[in-house]
């Protein structure tokens, strides 16, 4: 699992890339290589941005974490499922491809989902990138700028999965996990997971 490597800021740039996932699931499935892939998405302008160089990275950020979720089942529904369910699947694939959303979603949003705390400030991001970067060389280099960002992303991500109504609000949502997402972590024996989308069964 990719999570387990080094800390990536890569994802300031990747973001959530929901509907970007949507249309790489649908090729991926098909049995389609990356550069086939790649290749229909430029033709088709099929993400519609303005630069092909950002198409190719963001095309192969979206393949790289349906490698790294390693479930069939899962990226079949992340192409055709209902967008709430596909949508936390999307979540539960970058957290098997970044390490950094792995943590800060077991770490510090599953700990306070199992602590029954639904409170989420500022001061709970900062603590976490804190800690981070006295633990790690790497995370300790990034800029100040970057680190921002980071945490801007993350925090959409948990609005994007309904944890959170908006950038302002201070309290996590008891969301309730898909019963896909919750029998595809169990199939990856991935449990440790279970706890970032308030699921402790």
């Amino acid at each position: 699992m990719d999570a387990t490597n080094l800390y990536n800021g890569g994802l300031t740039a990747e973001q959530f890339l929901f509907y970007e996932m949507r249309i790489v699931s649908k090729m991926y499935v098909q049995g389609k290589s990356l550069e086939e892939i790649l290749e229909t998405v430029k033709r088709d302008n099929l993400f519609q941005y303005p630069t092909e160089r950002q198409v190719s990275r963001l095309t192969r950020a979206c393949y790289r974490r349906l490698v790294a979720l390693g479930n069939e089942k899962l990226t079949h529904e992340i192409a055709t499922a209902p967008v709430e369910v596909a949508k936390q699947i999307n979540l539960y694939a970058m957290m098997r491809y970044n390490r950094l959303v792995r943590e800060f979603m077991i770490n510090l949003i599953g700990e306070k989902y199992r602590l029954q705390d639904f409170s989420f400030t500022r001061k709970d991001t900062n603590v976490f990138f804190s800690q981070l970067q006295e633990q790690n060389d790497d995370v300790a280099k990034w800029s100040e700028q970057t680190i921002t960002k980071l945490k801007q992303v993350l925090t959409k991500c948990l609005i994007e999965t309904e944890m959170l109504d908006s950038i302002k609000d201070t309290t996590l949502n008891p969301i309730f996990i898909s019963e896909e997402l919750e029998n595809g972590i169990k199939d990856n024996n991935d449990l440790s997971a279970l706890a970032a989308f308030n699921s402790f069964r």
